[in-house]
């Protein structure tokens, strides 16, 4: 008896076990079932996760993250069905695509575990004026709630008056700002404000219509103590708020900035997890066109930090001239191990966030397209990274983004992949045995995008491109005199001398870390002398000879040598006049 006795109580506890994983998992996103799948709550003491107790019919899971970057919301999410794409995207990745972790960032998931299991004495609180006794029963009130329906129906009863619990109004003080200087009360409202705006999303517009409701956040941000929790329970509170609500009012175009260098700082840590916590964030953030604008607008703080990522995970070294390796394949890089590592130490799982990230920056493509590629070598940097990309879900999102940037800006970024052998990739790709539906999908479309681009191209129009890249290599054209005979008082002429234009500027970098571009140069320099003597005096008024001149006393002998060949041709010409 007492032997049933035990194995009873153990098959009860594995079982409310597996209620608790599967309801953390509920909490992470949206599962998509059947009308009449069954709710069951497991109350407040659970942090008010919700488990859905599935009744055999199928079902999918979407993450919170993917949905809200989506601009679609829970309500319209339709049962037993994939997820519709929004207007704005091309083809957004599937749930099945795109989750590779069902948990949040375990640090913030952990702390604020914590805070809410930390005893605040709130009748000291409420003697010595922290808060009122009002706030403190409003408090009360939804932490008792039993169920998640029953914390939602009380603050959607009473929304006005938790509207100014948080945010205060005329005469009524948040309780932030009265509570200021006590860290445990403040951090306790910040989780219980994410908590209830996940639980009632009405709340998140109730909040953002007040007239400033980020007074009494921002500032909250601003903290120079690295172990102080406050900035990174603010700033996760306020990115909730702000996505949940989808909100483009003037007051949150102004708290952007502030909330997104915040975050910034956090991508810049050498910490991991704290990187990942504000890809994440920021991936929430990023829900429509004015907070992508925004973001780009910030890039120096907010892009640049992600693209070093990138570079680590490529095994492009941040020190050196990074577009040089980037163009000359260089590069450290070893692919993902047991650990779960990518190049440079790199995470799967952050590298997958990264990259989720700069998919959504990708819809801006018409704006951003050229200065992306520009300022950060996108194109042969995400070229580099599909070699080496060890998940499918990864490589669909480098797929995807490129797509967008590709199609949107075929003029200028279509030369540059093909420069960067992104058509040599894709065939290797295609040779792979790849499953996802969808990641074939977007494959043969930047396949078709290309070979549409490439067979109207001649080999002119590669070496253009590849001079307007602003990056020279040794392709084919370089040594090939019949390309020079052919082409050389074309270059010259077309356009009004750009093509030199373009050589001259080319030149007067240092090239420090690349020096063969400078080698590639002086061989092209001489070859249009030689080939159109007649306008040697076009290149001397661009400075070229003096240059060439100059790098004859480079420590690089192969520039040293090309530079000689190339002033030979000058000096050859100038005495047969």
């Amino acid at each position: 008896m007492q032997r049933d006795l035990i194995a009873l109580t153990v098959i009860h506890v594995v079982g409310f076990w597996f209620q608790l994983v599967a309801a953390r998992r509920a909490d992470d996103g949206w599962f998509l079932g059947a009308p009449n799948d069954e709710r069951v709550s497991l109350g407040s003491s659970y942090s008010g996760y919700e488990l859905m107790r599935h009744t055999g019919r199928p079902r999918i899971f979407v993450p919170s993250h993917v949905w809200r970057s989506c601009s679609i919301s829970q309500e319209s999410l339709p049962p037993c069905s994939t997820v519709p794409s929004p207007p704005y995207q091309r083809s957004p990745p599937s749930s099945k695509a795109v989750v590779m972790s069902l948990e949040p960032p375990t640090y913030l998931a952990s702390l604020q575990s914590n805070i809410r299991q930390r005893p605040i004495p709130w009748d000291g609180a409420v003697r010595a004026g922290t808060l009122s006794e009002e706030q403190y029963n409003k408090i009360r009130d939804v932490d008792k709630a039993k169920t998640l329906e029953e914390r939602r129906k009380l603050v959607e009863d009473d929304i006005d008056s938790y509207r100014l619990l948080f945010v205060g109004g005329p005469g009524r003080p948040s309780i932030l700002e009265t509570a200021a200087k006590h860290a445990n009360v403040v951090q306790f409202i910040l989780v219980l404000l994410t908590d209830l705006v996940k639980a009632v999303p009405s709340l998140a517009n109730a909040l953002l219509d007040n007239p400033d409701p980020y007074q009494h956040f921002l500032p909250l941000l601003r903290s120079t103590a690295p172990e102080d929790p406050v900035p990174l329970l603010a700033a996760h509170a306020l990115t909730d708020l702000v996505s949940l609500a989808r909100d483009e009012s003037t007051a949150t175009r102004q708290a952007l900035p502030v909330i997104l260098s915040y975050l910034a700082g956090l991508a810049k840590s050498s910490d991991a997890g704290l990187q990942d916590i504000s890809v994440q964030e920021c991936s929430s953030l990023l829900y429509g066109h004015v907070s992508r604008q925004q973001f780009w607008k910030q890039r120096s703080e907010t892009v640049a930090p992600l693209i070093a990522i990138l570079q680590a995970a490529a095994g492009i070294d941040a020190n050196e001239n990074a577009s040089a390796n980037l163009w000359s394949g260089t590069s450290t890089v070893r692919t993902a191990g047991f650990d779960g590592s990518f190049g440079g130490g790199v995470g799967l799982q952050l590298l997958y966030h990264v990259l989720l990230v700069m998919w959504q920056l990708s819809f801006e493509a018409d704006d951003i397209g050229d200065e992306l590629n520009d300022e950060y070598d996108i194109v042969p940097l995400y070229t580099h990274l599909l070699r080496l990309s060890p998940k499918e879900k990864t490589t669909r999102l480098m797929l995807s983004t490129l797509y967008n940037l590709l199609q949107k800006n075929q003029k200028t970024l279509l030369p540059t992949a093909v420069l960067a052998r992104l058509p040599a990739i894709l065939d290797n790709l295609s040779s792979r045995h790849l499953t996802d539906p969808d990641l074939l999908e977007e494959l043969e479309s930047l396949k078709a995008l290309l070979d549409e681009y490439t067979k109207t191209k001649t080999t002119l129009d590669e070496y253009v491109a590849e001079v307007q890249s602003g990056h020279l290599r040794w392709s084919p054209p370089h040594r090939n005199q019949t390309f020079w005979m052919e082409n050389a008082r074309k270059i010259l002429e077309s356009e009004n001398g750009e093509i030199p234009r373009r050589l001259a500027d080319i030149m007067q970098k240092p090239w420090d870390n690349d020096k063969q571009v400078l080698a590639i140069a002086c061989n092209d320099i001489g070859c249009l002398v030689k080939e159109v003597p007649e306008k040697r005096h076009q290149l001397e008024k661009l400075g070229l000879k003096r240059r060439v001149m100059e790098l004859m006393q480079s420590d690089d002998e192969n520039v040293r040598w090309e530079s000689l060949r190339a002033l030979g041709g000058w000096l050859k010409y100038s005495f047969e006049q």
